[in-house]
């Protein structure tokens, strides 16, 4: 059963990629997907991310942008990446605090905060280019922590880790900040 569900987010995520460019709109960033397994080898939970990479420079000017509180404005959902949305598929569900996230198929998006945590939302709308951002099908907001990088990042990065605690990290990085949220596997 859980292998036949499996394979139908992995056929759902396909057709999704394989829409004709015409039905799409013009990709502006490089694109990555990023995986992990989350726990044990052979019955950990792996962790899919597929998502546009946007750089701090404007692609048309070449002039570098303010990303947070910028391009990406304080206290608005906004889109997590560049083009298509975000789209993390997890094996298993996941635990984030008192939040389960049950396995399939998610947009991710932002509500960046200048004050207040940052939300990390996984929307069941899937599929969709990623503006605008529609939140009425949000399963789940999330707070997210938020640390200074020694170094910038010019690409956004997104990954995935084992945690050394226990369980995984997703992590967010761009400009000078990154924003991360420890998960546990909730078989």
């Amino acid at each position: 059963m859980h292998k036949l569900r499996l394979t139908h987010m992995i056929a759902a995520a396909a057709l999704l990629g394989a829409l004709p460019l015409s039905a799409q709109q013009k990709r502006i960033s490089p694109h990555e997907t990023i995986s992990a397994v989350i726990g044990e080898r052979r019955t950990g939970n792996r962790i899919t991310i597929t998502y546009g990479r946007p750089y701090t420079k404007d692609p048309k000017t070449g002039e570098p942008r303010k990303i947070w509180g910028g391009l990406v404005p304080w206290g608005k959902a906004d889109r997590l990446g560049a083009d298509e949305a975000t789209l993390l598929i997890t094996q298993q569900p996941i635990m984030i605090g008192a939040t389960t996230i049950p396995a399939g198929a998610y947009t991710l998006y932002t509500v960046p905060s200048e004050n207040g945590p940052t939300k990390l939302a996984f929307s069941t709308n899937i599929g969709k280019w990623g503006v605008p951002v529609d939140e009425t099908h949000d399963l789940a907001r999330v707070d997210l922590t938020k640390d200074t990088l020694e170094k910038p990042v010019d690409q956004l990065t997104l990954a995935v880790e084992n945690n050394p605690a226990g369980g995984g990290v997703l992590k967010i990085m761009w400009e000078n900040t990154q924003f991360s949220v420890a998960f546990i596997n909730n078989k």
